[in-house]
């Protein structure tokens, strides 16, 4: 049975495939600690609905990808999860 890991793997040799999914990361990597940072505070998607007023659907469209957030919206969660939040802009590596 394969993965998910090697079936990404195999998937990633397509050139087309590898600048898609290299395009998505940013928007992955703010999903990912987003949802780390609440399951690191043991937070449902309605517990920080209620912290931070912003509908709990949009929480879960959020976290799966179906929307796009604002930075308004980012900083309603950082605040929510008693957090700063820092964007930054670095240099883009070789393979970039």
């Amino acid at each position: 049975m394969r993965s998910f890991r090697d079936s990404l793997n195999k998937r990633l040799e397509n050139d087309n495939f590898r600048k898609e999914y290299e395009n998505i990361q940013p928007e992955m990597n703010i999903i990912r600690a987003i949802i780390a940072a609440r399951k690191d505070q043991n937070l449902t998607q309605a517990d920080l609905a209620t912290r931070t007023g912003i509908n709990q659907a949009d929480i879960s469209k959020l976290e799966n990808g179906s929307k796009n957030p604002s930075l308004k919206m980012l900083k309603r969660l950082a605040e929510g999860l008693n957090m700063d939040l820092k964007i930054e802009f670095v240099p883009k590596t070789a393979s970039s």
